[in-house]
């Protein structure tokens, strides 16, 4: 077992930097992952869910019984963003006031191992810690550990994870969940190995104020008509350059769009494969930044970011719920997600976006309290609709969010009093990942870094595709082009 799992993690720690999004105020994936190491601290919305954590739920009774348990509980994470949600949502837990990075659920000790995205330094953390699990000391080991879609094959195919039915875990706890998250977690043996409390289907984001400026409504589904496919959505891209405005803070804000609905992997027998929609993501992007219609920034980037308030000048940003609530400055003073000024609609194609999953390390001593934590947050459905209401999340439970969908009395407050839960699980349910493979994160980093080149004018297209090639296989020696 040692010499497989150890086989994987060294040739996973080969990838490079990557910020990772998942509703990570920074997150995700990749060159555009989730977000870089950002925290949250919004405040709930104008609820008390949060503040009672009362499980409802019959199969999940109480808080677990700790007493046969280890006395640490240790965690691994790369941002605030889970420890905020079972601060505020796991029935039992218990802050210390005097040390942020530690809490307690009964006799437990929780301490918090938080190792920000940035230059890969989550995952080198994580990976050296693992490959030492077997010789530390029972309070020393990793217990449960997070990872996202773009590397999660990397710990789902290793020793180092262990699968939630060992967990005592079963299908029909999880059997509410899109179907997609569990894909993700599985391994190649059909084996599940982690589990999530959101969904990431992506929407397109977009400035109400602008809307009614330039377009003459902030009606979802009338501004859904200026968006409803490529074309259109290229259509409105130059009304706004017109009007003074960006149509996307920078290309890099629309490549999940693209490299969601591809029809091949990334690497084929081996090689290299460059999908057809890859390539019209060149394409258009180049297009939209030559008519000057939006920028070249990295996601993340303070440059980027400046859309995040009025100012700024850009319409519309694709992504999932965790994007407009952790990343878009909704808890700054000034900002349009703080004033409620941002508006949501399907745009012209269907995607998702990051994610974090919930997996229990192999050797922990706390499988009790693992597997409690994964049924209380990730399936009890009236501990994930305080998520939603809290937090302005999509969470992963098909009936709770149809429910809700349909709920008037539910809204976003910084959608502008919107209910987007409709549109999120139309997406949701269509996801598919069969083109998943364990270069995603290296391929769409390095292409995007490579394609700015291009963009700029500072290499033709086939320089830029040579830099991506020699990048890639730095990366993964044992590819070809």
């Amino acid at each position: 077992m040692k010499k497989k799992a150890l086989s994987i993690l060294l040739a996973g720690a080969m990838l490079s930097t990557m910020l990772t999004a998942c509703g990570d105020k920074a997150p995700a994936p990749v060159a555009d992952n989730n977000a870089a190491d950002n925290t949250n601290t919004e405040a709930p919305a104008d609820t008390n869910a949060a503040a009672d954590n009362t499980n409802t739920d019959a199969n999940t009774d109480a808080a677990v019984d700790t007493g046969d348990e280890g006395a640490v509980l240790n965690i691994y994470c790369w941002n605030e963003e889970f420890k905020t949600r079972v601060e505020d949502h796991y029935p039992g837990y218990e802050k210390n006031a005097s040390e942020p990075t530690q809490g307690s659920i009964g006799d437990i000790t929780v301490k918090w191992n938080i190792t920000p995205n940035t230059d890969n330094a989550y995952q080198n953390n994580l990976d050296e810690t693992l490959l030492n699990q077997d010789s530390a000391a029972a309070d020393d080991k990793i217990d449960l550990f997070l990872i996202e879609a773009d590397y999660a094959l990397k710990y789902v195919d290793s020793d180092f994870s262990m699968p939630l039915k060992d967990l005592g875990v079963t299908d029909a706890d999880l059997a509410n969940q899109y179907q997609y998250t569990k894909d993700v977690v599985t391994d190649g043996n059909g084996v599940l190995k982690g589990a999530s409390w959101q969904g990431c289907p992506g929407v397109l984001f977009y400035n109400r104020e602008v809307a009614k400026e330039v377009l003459g409504t902030d009606d979802p589904d009338e501004v859904q008509e200026y968006v409803k496919d490529w074309d259109t959505f290229y259509e409105t891209a130059a009304t706004m350059k017109d009007a003074g405005y960006s149509m996307i803070s920078s290309v890099n804000d629309s490549y999940r769009v693209y490299s969601n609905n591809v029809s091949s992997k990334w690497v084929v027998d081996g090689k290299i494969n460059i999908d057809a929609s890859i390539e019209k993501w060149v394409e258009d992007s180049k297009a939209m930044v030559d008519a000057e219609q939006t920028g070249t920034h990295a996601l993340w980037s303070d440059d980027w970011s400046k859309g995040f308030y009025p100012e700024g000048k850009v319409f519309a940003y694709f992504g999932p719920a965790w994007l407009v609530n952790f990343s878009m400055a909704a808890d700054q003073a000034g900002s349009i997600g703080n004033a409620g000024g941002w508006g949501a609609a399907t745009g012209p194609q269907g995607f998702f976006w990051g994610g974090t999953w919930i997996c229990a390390a192999t050797g922990t001593d706390n499988a009790g309290t693992i597997k409690d934590i994964i049924l209380q947050l990730t399936a009890n459905e009236d501990i994930m609709k305080e998520i939603v209401i809290a937090d302005d999340d999509f969470v992963n439970n098909k009936p709770a969010m149809e429910a809700m969908a349909a709920d008037t009395s539910y809204s976003s407050k910084i959608l502008g009093g919107q209910n987007p839960l409709g549109m999120y699980c139309d997406g949701a349910g269509s996801i598919d990942l069969s083109n998943l493979s364990n270069y995603d994160q290296g391929c769409n980093e390095e292409f995007q870094n490579a394609m700015k080149n291009y963009f700029e004018g500072n290499a033709t297209y086939d320089e830029a595709l040579q830099l991506f090639y020699t990048a890639v296989t730095e990366k993964y020696p044992e590819l070809t082009y």
